[in-house]
């Protein structure tokens, strides 16, 4: 009878050592999925895309130059026109507010040139966005986006200093 008792406080002393509520924590970097390596090329779009998607304008900002340039093509007027930096986090963020969701696909890489290797590329990439907005308006488009990212050194983070979009609204 002492050894089915002594059983028992043993079982209810290990009890506490395992919580269901708080699990053992898990080696490596729990946003290793999520957050891209800014110092590579992918990377770069992993975290581009992750901006876009949770509609995070602190993942957004960093991922451009101080003297970054967005160029697009004015259908209607047949030019092109282009905004900086200060007017397209504006642009961004009120796109971020509107949208209950977005989904952006990056899909294969047209044309990547080494300006300067290591520090300057341009990449043409194609891609599928989706953007839901909180009325229930729910957009479509595809294209490419024509980006030169640069940045100081092979060890610094990739910034996207001009944005051409050739996407075809």
């Amino acid at each position: 009878m002492r050894l089915p008792a002594f059983i028992l406080l043993l079982a209810i002393g290990l009890i506490p050592a395992c919580n269901p509520f708080a699990p053992a924590l898990e080696e490596g970097n729990p946003f290793g999925d999520l957050l891209g390596d800014p110092t590579t090329i992918e990377g770069f779009f992993t975290n581009f895309r992750n901006a876009y998607e949770l509609r995070d304008l602190s993942l957004y900002e960093p991922l451009l130059d101080s003297s970054f340039t967005f160029v697009y093509t004015d259908f209607d007027a047949q030019v092109d026109r282009e905004w900086g930096f200060a007017q397209d986090l504006e642009s961004t963020r009120r796109l971020f507010q509107n949208a209950s969701g977005i989904r952006l696909q990056w899909n294969q890489i047209i044309t990547q040139d080494a300006l300067e290797p290591d520090v300057r590329e341009r990449i043409v990439r194609s891609f599928n966005l989706t953007v839901t907005l909180e009325q229930g308006d729910v957009f479509r488009t595809d294209g490419n986006v024509n980006f030169l990212l640069t940045r100081a050194d092979s060890l610094s983070s990739w910034r996207l200093q001009r944005w051409r979009d050739e996407s075809e609204l």
